[in-house]
C-alpha cells in the first residue's frame, strides 16, 4: 500500500525548487530521440572544426531545408527562408514571419569559433634539420593541453593571383598529422618546478612538420616542405601572408562512457549551442514570428571585427527586413527577443572547490539559463531583467523543456563573457541559454547528450 505523503512533504513539493534530471524521463522514445539527435551533432562537429567550415556546412543544411541566399538590398517576402553569408566566417539564417513585424524578431545567437592555434604570417622555419610552423594561439587556452596531441591543419590560402585554395591536412585516415613536442621526464626536473602557466610559452607552441631535406643546400628541409605544399596547393612562402591556417585537434567526436551518455570532441564551445539553434530554425515550418539564427565569429577574442558580434551587421539586416516587410525599425528592435546561445561550465566533482554547487550547472539537468555572466562584480554582462527571465521561463515550462540556472564558478574565482551584452546594447532583451561543458576550452571537451537535446527543445520552443 502506497504511503500517503505528510503535510510537510506536500508543502515542500509545492514550495521548494528542485532541479530536474533528464534521466528521470522514463519514456524510451525520449532516449531514442536523444541518441539520434546526438548522432547528427557529432557529424556536424566533425565537419565544422573552424568557423569557415561551420558556415559552409550550415549553408548546405539550409539549402536542403528550403533556404535561399540573401544579399543586402534584396527583396524579402513574408514566409521566405533566407541565409546571409558574411565573408564565409559568420552566417545569418532568417525566416520572414507572417505576423506584424513590429511584434519583434526572435533571435538565437551563438558563435562558431573555438580556441585553437593560428599560424603566424611568416610561420615556416628550419632548426637543426627539422621544419616547424610558428603559431599564435587564439582564445583562452591552457598551453600544456596542446602539447603532444595530434593536430590537423585547416584553413584557406589566398594566392598572389587572387585565387583561394582550401587546406585540410590531418583528418583523413591516410593523412599525416602534426604535433608540438614536449620534454622527456628524465630531463624535466627544472621544468617541473615552474608554475603551470610558465611551463610553456606562446612562442614555444610550434608545430613539427617534417625533417627530410630537398637536395643539398641551406634550409633544405624548409625547401622540401615548401615544395610539397607547392605541388599539392600551388602556394609559395609569400602566400602565407594572405592565409588563414589553423591547427586544431585531429580527433573525431566520439561517445564517452560505457552508457554512451556523453560526447567527447573538439569545439563544443560553442558549436554545441550553434547546432541546436540551427536545427530549431531549419525545422520550423509554421511559426508566425520572424526568426533569426546568428552564427558569429570572433567571440573567443572579444567579438571584434566584421565577423564578430560587435559589428553592426545584425541591426543592418534587421533594418533591411523592416524595409521589405514594413515596420518602424526602432519599435522592431525594442520588441525583439534574443537567446544568447553559449555554453556554461558543467559542475565537475573532481574540482568542486571552484564551484558554488547550488548555483552551478549539473550535467544531464538540461539546458542552462544564465541571467548574467561577467566576472567579480558582474563586470561585462548585460544582466537580463526579471521580467524577461520570467517570460523565457514560461516558454520553457509550457513546452516541457528541462532547464536549470547557473553562474560560472564561485564569485571571486570564476567568470566569463558571451555575446549577450553586444545584442542587449541594441535595445534587445537578451539572456544566455546554453549547454554545460566539462573541460571547457580544452582540445577535447565533454557534453551530455541529454543537455544538447534539451537545448534543441528550448530553442524550438522559443521559435514557435
Amino acid at each position: 500500500m502506497k504511503k500517503e505523503k505528510s503535510r510537510e512533504e506536500l508543502l515542500k513539493e509545492k514550495l521548494f525548487y528542485k532541479k530536474k534530471n533528464a534521466f528521470d524521463e522514463k519514456d524510451e522514445n525520449y532516449k531514442s530521440a536523444v541518441m539520434a539527435y546526438a548522432e547528427g551533432y557529432k557529424k556536424f562537429l566533425d565537419s565544422a572544426k573552424t568557423e569557415r567550415e561551420a558556415v559552409k556546412t550550415t549553408i548546405e543544411m539550409a539549402r536542403a531545408n528550403g533556404f535561399c541566399e540573401y544579399k543586402l538590398g534584396d527583396k524579402i517576402e513574408k514566409g521566405g527562408r533566407y541565409f546571409f553569408n558574411n565573408r564565409g566566417k559568420s552566417l545569418y539564417l532568417f525566416i520572414a514571419g507572417t505576423e506584424d513585424l513590429e511584434n519583434g524578431i526572435r533571435i538565437c545567437a551563438s558563435h562558431i569559433d573555438s580556441p585553437r592555434l593560428d599560424m603566424k604570417q611568416h610561420p615556416l622555419y628550419e632548426s637543426d634539420n627539422m621544419a616547424y610552423l610558428k603559431t599564435h594561439y587564439y582564445g583562452g587556452i591552457r598551453k600544456y593541453q596542446w602539447v603532444t596531441i595530434p593536430l590537423a591543419l585547416h584553413g584557406v590560402v589566398t594566392k598572389a593571383d587572387g585565387s583561394v585554395v582550401d587546406v585540410t591536412i590531418g583528418e583523413d585516415e591516410g593523412d599525416p598529422i602534426f604535433c608540438i613536442t614536449d620534454l622527456l621526464p628524465h630531463l624535466a626536473q627544472e621544468q617541473a618546478q615552474k608554475p603551470m602557466a610558465k611551463v610553456f610559452s606562446g612562442e614555444g607552441l610550434n608545430l613539427l612538420i617534417g625533417s627530410e631535406p630537398y637536395g643539398e643546400c641551406d634550409e633544405a628541409v624548409k625547401l622540401n616542405m615548401l615544395a610539397i605544399l607547392n605541388e599539392k596547393y600551388g602556394i609559395t612562402e609569400s602566400d602565407f601572408i594572405s592565409a588563414e591556417l589553423v591547427a586544431v585537434p585531429a580527433i573525431k567526436a566520439k561517445d564517452l562512457g560505457l552508457d554512451r551518455s556523453f560526447v567527447a570532441g573538439y569545439g563544443h564551445d560553442d558549436r554545441v549551442c550553434s547546432y541546436p539553434a540551427i536545427t530549431a530554425i531549419l525545422e520550423n515550418k509554421d511559426s508566425v514570428h520572424t526568426l533569426m539564427c546568428v552564427l558569429a565569429d570572433k567571440e573567443e577574442t572579444g567579438s571584434e571585427g566584421v565577423s564578430g558580434m560587435q559589428c553592426d551587421l545584425i541591426v543592418d539586416l534587421m533594418e533591411e527586413i523592416c524595409k521589405s516587410l514594413g515596420g518602424n525599425f526602432n519599435v522592431v528592435k525594442a520588441n525583439s527577443m534574443c537567446l544568447s546561445a553559449d555554453v556554461n561550465a558543467g559542475y565537475d566533482p573532481l574540482y568542486a572547490e571552484v564551484y558554488e554547487k547550488r548555483n552551478s550547472a549539473l550535467m544531464n539537468c538540461g539546458v542552462v539559463m544564465s541571467k548574467y555572466t561577467g566576472s567579480r562584480g558582474k563586470s561585462s554582462t548585460s544582466d537580463a531583467s526579471a521580467e524577461y527571465v520570467g517570460k523565457i521561463r514560461s516558454i520553457f515550462d509550457a513546452n516541457g523543456v528541462i532547464w536549470q540556472t547557473a553562474e560560472l564558478g564561485k564569485v571571486d574565482v570564476g567568470g566569463g563573457g558571451t555575446v549577450a551584452m553586444y545584442i542587449a546594447n541594441h535595445n534587445i532583451d537578451t539572456v544566455d541559454i546554453g549547454v554545460p561543458v566539462l573541460s571547457m576550452h580544452a582540445p577535447m571537451e565533454v557534453i551530455a547528450k541529454n543537455d544538447i537535446y534539451e537545448a534543441h527543445k528550448a530553442f524550438s520552443a522559443f521559435c514557435k
